[in-house]
């Protein structure tokens, strides 16, 4: 493993950690959001799905932040990865931001809207919710089956990305976000509410198991430097070690909902998506764009990696305080109002079962 960073500099894997972590924390945080949203599939009532909206109204749009910060510092770390990806996926890039956007605009817009407008907007709120996370999920699948390039210019076909690999992706990271995003509501909600997204939860935690194995058993036909990768290094220990860690969480969440934890399993849900992470890198390294453009090759100069990140060591630690804050001073359970025929829902603190 070690052989893989022998010819990067410590400038140019600092700028591939910095977008890696921004991209996790846009997963881990704006991937729950959207989660929430996707299981307006399942919600007919108007009052559980203001409450669902609740969890999430006074965090979602700070959660944004960090596709932000992760995609221009794509841009100024590593501008011929950025360009050869946004080449090769225009369509899936423009499709899930016009999706954000309609995300965004509903959550906004339907606090001031009637009955029947409010109901149209949830169904714009869960269209763009749905569609954002499979565009992600069909990025991370091209990402990895591969983008061709030469001398740094995209050299593939305009459907390249369109793949049953990448659609299967998609699927997979819908199915992950609405696991997220169930486990989110079993932590911050009660009553009926809070039942069913337990049992949702548990459903879509299974599905999201099922998904993570069959995308790794595939991704290792894709190209034989991934299964040489997983096989040799490491004296080997690499794949046992990865399915240990997927099975030790996937026990760990059983008990945590078997036990009635919801913050626990809320934990164990994120952490399957940060080994997830882990794995992929762990995967692709040292190239930044697969099949051959390594992060060294695709690397801004020096001067300017060292200024941007320098930059990014005052930004990320603040937006992570700003985040903190924002979920300690909205940190509790949401819960109806004690008038029955009110449809707007109230903040209270309360002890949860941690």
């Amino acid at each position: 493993m070690m052989g893989a960073f022998a010819h990067t500099g410590w400038l140019a894997l600092a700028a591939a950690g910095t977008v890696a972590f921004s991209v996790l924390m846009y997963v881990l945080l704006d991937g729950t959001d959207l989660g929430v949203g996707i299981l307006f599939i399942g919600e007919g009532d108007a009052r559980r799905r203001e409450l669902m909206i609740d969890t999430i109204l006074p965090v979602w749009d700070g959660n944004e932040t960090w596709i932000v910060l992760g995609g221009g510092g794509l841009l100024a770390l590593f501008p011929l990865a950025y360009s050869a990806l946004l080449t090769a996926l225009y369509p899936v890039f423009f499709a899930m931001l016009l999706a954000l956007i309609l995300r965004g605009v509903a959550i906004e817009f339907r606090e001031q809207a009637a009955e029947r407008g409010r109901k149209w907007w949830d169904t714009v709120l869960l269209t763009g919710s749905v569609a954002s996370a499979f565009c992600q999920g069909l990025l991370v699948g091209a990402l990895v089956q591969g983008i061709r390039t030469i001398d740094g210019i995209y050299a593939g076909g305009r459907w390249d990305w369109l793949t049953p690999f990448t659609m299967f992706c998609g699927a997979a990271l819908v199915a992950g976000y609405g696991w997220l995003g169930a486990c989110w509501l079993v932590w911050r909600t009660e009553g009926e509410l809070q039942k069913r997204a337990r049992r949702i939860g548990v459903v879509l935690g299974a599905a999201t198991a099922f998904s993570t194995a069959a995308v790794s058993i595939w991704t290792l036909q894709l190209n034989g430097s991934y299964a040489r990768r997983w096989l040799a290094d490491l004296n080997g220990a690499a794949l046992p070690l990865a399915v240990a860690m997927f099975l030790l969480l996937a026990a760990c969440f059983a008990v945590a909902v078997a036990r009635r934890r919801p913050f626990a399993a809320l934990i164990v849900a994120l952490g399957w998506f940060v080994v997830a992470l882990a794995c992929m890198v762990f995967t692709l390294v040292p190239v930044i764009l697969p099949p051959s453009m390594t992060i060294e090759a695709a690397s801004s100069p020096p001067a300017t990696q060292a200024f941007v990140l320098s930059g990014c060591a005052v930004l990320v630690p603040a937006i992570l305080i700003y985040s903190t804050l924002a979920f300690w001073v909205f940190r509790g359970r949401v819960t109806s109002g004690d008038d029955g025929d009110s449809h707007r829902a109230t903040r209270r603190r309360s002890r949860t079962q941690i």
